[in-house]
């Protein structure tokens, strides 16, 4: 009733998501669409740049979506100093419950391919994640270097998370593989690689993890989960078998049931990674899908009128900067991104 009340009312409701401050419920299966939210003038992307692991930052031009512009004067805001003291995938994690417009997050993997290999960093690679906060999308501090799985595990990759309203804390998932407690070195066979999840308070506790999404024998990496509403999410995943982007729909709950639109053949894109996804500010139901060309020039953007549908068309790159690798996106007001242009001017 209180939501036949909501909708017949037309109140904009406000769902805490980690990759935006603020995300209105999408009321689709009741003929209506997700509305777009004036509060919202600018786009904040964070990103690493191919063999720069660091974090860079990137302001919209304007309410602009998919035209971005270095600050900092192109250098990093961000440079680890722990672990490898190289992060990659970095993810911007808006605070969710009573942390809601208060806290920001960013947090990625922890490697520095220029000090290893791509085999060694997988079989004994970094099983922590980096995490730094902000309270202002300015300064970033408390530079931490979580370990969240055990010696079994060959590494942690592209983790991410999503305020979770049904338990109060934050979901956070990543990519791992495995190795049998007999294989202490990690030489042998290892699992294939699966998206593993665990929940957090603080983004320093982590509770035990437990797989999420295993698909073996195909490996799957780099998750982004983009909230519609209504217990409806998109997520977003890479075939590394097959090294193509693909999208699965739930409308039972972040743990719910998962199908494929299209088919269990359908991609959205192949030689592609680091899915990103956000809506667009100023049209209601659009959103954007950031997909990252590792073999070429970073990252192109996409776009979707109905992203439950799976259909994502290329959008004008014309203005969009070259060479982004995986990250995130997030919507910010006039006032964020005033301060954080002042702060780290172009």
């Amino acid at each position: 009733m209180r939501l036949l009340l909501l909708i017949v009312a037309q109140i904009s409701i406000t769902y805490c998501a980690p990759v935006r401050p603020t995300q209105s419920l999408d009321f689709s299966s009741y003929g209506l669409t997700r509305r777009a939210d004036p509060s919202l003038t600018n786009y904040l992307g964070v990103f690493f740049l191919g063999d720069k692991p660091s974090v860079y930052l990137y302001l919209s031009n304007g309410n602009n979506a998919i035209s971005l512009k270095a600050l900092n004067k192109g250098n990093p805001v961000i440079s680890p100093t722990k672990g490898t003291q190289g992060v990659r995938d970095p993810s911007i994690i808006t605070g969710g419950g009573a942390e809601a417009g208060k806290i920001w997050y960013i947090i990625g993997t922890d490697l520095n391919i220029g000090k290893t290999t791509w085999d060694a960093s997988q079989r004994t690679g970094s099983r922590g994640i980096f995490v730094w906060e902000s309270t202002d999308l300015v300064s970033w501090t408390n530079e931490r270097l979580v370990v969240v799985e055990d010696t079994s595990a060959g590494m942690v990759w592209a983790p991410t998370a999503i305020w979770d309203d049904t338990k109060s804390q934050y979901a956070v998932f990543w990519a791992s593989k495995f190795y049998a407690a007999s294989d202490s070195k990690h030489t042998g066979t290892p699992s294939a690689i699966r998206i593993r999840t665990a929940y957090t308070y603080d983004f320093k506790t982590f509770t035990t993890p437990k797989d999420y999404i295993n698909y073996s024998p195909t490996n799957i990496i780099d998750i982004d989960i983009l909230p519609l509403g209504n217990n409806t999410y998109t997520r977003f995943l890479k075939d590394e078998t097959a090294k193509t982007v693909f999208t699965e729909i739930s409308t039972t709950g972040l743990f719910g049931t998962w199908t494929r639109p299209g088919g269990s053949n359908a991609i959205i894109e192949k030689s592609v990674e680091g899915p990103a996804s956000y809506w667009d500010n100023q049209v209601a139901g659009k959103a954007h899908l950031l997909l990252d060309f590792y073999g070429g020039d970073g990252y192109h953007p996409y776009e979707s009128a109905d992203v439950k549908s799976g259909k994502w068309t290329a959008s004008d790159k014309s203005t969009f900067p070259k060479n982004l690798r995986h990250g995130s996106v997030l919507p910010v007001t006039d006032a964020q991104g005033k301060a954080v242009s002042a702060k780290w001017p172009m």
